[in-house]
C-alpha cells in the first residue's frame, strides 16, 4: 500500500459522503455506537496518529496528545472538527489528515516503525491502516446517512494482503474486507465479533532494521518467538500496557468498544 492509495481512498470517501452532506450527522454510523460525525472525526484522528507515530519513532507508547470526547462517554479524539463549519469543514479535515499521512509515508524509510496496538507498523503498514480505516468507516457513515459507498476492490484486496492475509478470499475483495472487519456475514461464515489486523511487515527485507542513533534506548527491538513479529521488549513483556488509555485503529465491533 502506498501514499497514493491513502489519498485516492479519502478522495473517493469524501465524494461519497458529500452526497449525504445535508443528512443527519448525529445519527448512528451503521451499527456503531458512534454518530456519523464522531466516526468521521475518528477517521481524521487516526490518520493524524498514524502519521505522527511514523514521524516520532523511538517514543515509548502512544504520543501524549490530549483527546476529548464530543459527548460524555463517547470516543475521545485529538482531531475534532467545529460543527459550525458544517460537513464541508469536516471533509476538509479528512483530506488534510490524509495528506499529512501520505506525506509522512512518502518520506519515511521502510525501516521506520510506528507504534500501534496491533504491532509496530512500517510505512506501507501505516498506509494500509489508513486505507482500511477509510473504506470501512466510510461504509459505517454512509449507512448512517443513507448514501451509497463502494470502494475500489483492488484497494480492498491490497489491504487484506497487507494486514489480514489469513482471511479466506472470494472473488469480491470488498465483501471479504467487510467480513474481516466484523461488518457483515458471508455464506457459510457468520459475522465476526472479534477481529484484528497484523502489522507485521510482509517483505523479508523490511523485517530487518537498523536502529536510528536517536532511538529511545527503552525500545530495544525483539523478535517474538510466539507471535513471529518484531516489537518492543515492553510489548512482548506486557501486551496490556495502557498508553494514554487507548489504542488507535478501526477496531470497533458493532455496538461495542474494543482496542482501536
Amino acid at each position: 500500500m502506498t501514499a497514493d492509495d491513502v489519498l485516492a481512498s479519502v478522495a473517493a470517501s469524501v465524494a461519497a459522503l458529500r452526497q449525504g452532506a445535508d443528512g443527519d450527522w448525529t445519527a448512528p454510523a451503521g451499527d456503531l455506537a458512534w454518530t456519523c460525525w464522531e466516526t468521521a472525526e475518528h477517521l481524521a484522528d487516526d490518520r493524524f496518529y498514524y502519521a505522527a507515530h511514523l514521524g516520532s519513532e523511538g517514543y515509548l507508547g502512544y504520543l501524549p496528545f490530549e483527546s476529548a470526547p464530543r459527548y460524555p462517554g463517547s470516543e475521545p479524539n485529538t482531531i475534532r472538527s467545529d460543527p459550525a463549519a458544517g460537513p464541508e469543514g469536516l471533509f476538509a479535515g479528512l483530506a488534510a489528515m490524509a495528506a499529512l499521512l501520505a506525506a509522512i509515508v512518502r518520506v519515511s524509510p521502510p525501516t521506520v516503525r510506528a507504534e500501534h496496538t496491533y504491532g509496530p507498523a512500517d510505512p506501507e503498514g501505516a498506509a494500509a491502516m489508513g486505507v482500511l480505516e477509510t473504506v470501512v468507516h466510510t461504509y459505517d457513515v454512509a449507512r448512517g446517512l443513507g448514501v451509497s459507498w463502494t470502494p475500489d476492490r483492488a484497494v480492498c484486496a491490497g489491504v487484506l494482503k497487507r494486514l489480514m492475509p489469513e482471511v479466506e478470499r472470494t472473488d469480491d475483495a470488498w465483501a471479504d474486507l467487510l467480513w474481516a472487519c466484523g461488518r457483515i456475514a458471508l455464506p457459510g461464515r457468520p459475522r465476526r465479533a472479534d477481529w484484528r489486523w497484523d502489522n507485521t511487515p510482509r517483505r523479508a527485507e523490511d523485517a530487518v532494521r537498523e536502529p536510528h542513533p536517536w532511538r529511545n534506548p527503552r525500545l530495544t527491538l525483539t523478535k517474538s518467538p510466539t507471535r513471529g513479529g518484531w516489537g518492543t521488549a515492553a510489548q512482548h513483556l506486557g501486551e496490556s500496557l495502557d498508553f494514554a488509555g487507548a489504542s488507535r485503529g478501526v477496531g470497533q465491533a458493532p455496538r461495542r468498544r474494543v482496542a482501536r
